[in-house]
């Protein structure tokens, strides 16, 4: 395809993508204004400080510009499936069969990674830093927490965890593309976990050891559980390799036989 087809196809491709995410922000909206979305995230701040206490907001305008906030985040998240295809359309023609057949499914692969993420952060991270943060020097202050900070601190916590259990999808690209190898990865062990600490204590808000501590320990499972993965796929390679590959008959024979 020449250069400028290229390019057409970049710009349709985005213009899609952009559609999907303002359409994704309609819904998102509504599901925040009409199905409790909020709600979800407020849970479990009532939880730990009691049902009768309730968010505040400083200026007139807060409300409705958090609401708005949370309907565009929850719409990217809804349209994520389409930016990602748009984007899978666009570069897949430049891939190889056997990375299409290994990168499609580490896409999916990555969904539940992320939902199990946002998950442990809800109902795990979520209530243990409130409650950490929240009673801290009780005895000398009364907290008077803002709709804004709270929403802001539980929406940061819940997509940091989540994209960081992403790890594994990238390390399984990364080893189709023949980017990583599985012995990279264990002489980087002791590198990679410094990394993840220094990752985890700027993602955990509030700098809570807890937080920092209970982002890290999964993060290090799926850090091994990248090796098992980047292992699999240069076994496949070596036996991929080691096939005989199909013979074709001798000119002469072919010849002779007609």
């Amino acid at each position: 395809m020449p250069f400028l087809d290229h390019l057409e196809e970049l710009r349709w491709r985005i213009f899609k993508a952009l559609i999907a995410v303002i359409i994704g922000a309609v819904v998102g909206l509504v599901l925040v204004m009409k199905f409790g979305v909020l709600q979800l995230l407020i849970e479990p701040f009532t939880k730990v400080m009691g049902p009768d206490t309730k968010l505040v907001f400083l200026s007139p305008t807060e409300p409705f510009f958090l609401v708005l906030k949370i309907g565009a985040l929850l719409g990217l998240i809804l349209a994520s499936p389409v930016v990602i295809y748009q984007a899978w359309s666009f570069l897949s023609p430049a891939l190889k069969k056997r990375e299409k057949r290994a990168i499609v499914p580490a896409l999916y692969m990555g969904l539940v990674l992320f939902a199990a993420g946002v998950a442990m952060a809800y109902f795990i991270a979520l209530p243990v830093s409130l409650e950490f943060l929240l009673f801290v020097g009780e005895e000398y202050w009364v907290p008077m927490i803002t709709a804004r900070e709270h929403i802001g601190f539980a929406t940061k916590l819940l997509l940091a965890f989540g994209v960081l259990f992403e790890l594994p999808v990238v390390v399984l690209i990364l080893s189709v593309m023949g980017l990583v190898t599985p012995r990279f990865l264990r002489a980087k062990r002791r590198h990679a976990i410094v990394i993840i600490t220094i990752l985890a204590s700027f993602l955990s808000p509030g700098d809570v050891v807890t937080v920092t501590i209970m982002m890290m320990a999964p993060l290090i499972v799926l850090y091994e559980f990248s090796i098992v993965l980047s292992v699999m796929v240069y076994r496949g390679k070596e036996k991929r390799s080691q096939e005989p590959e199909a013979q074709e008959p001798p000119v002469a024979s072919v010849e002779r036989e007609e």
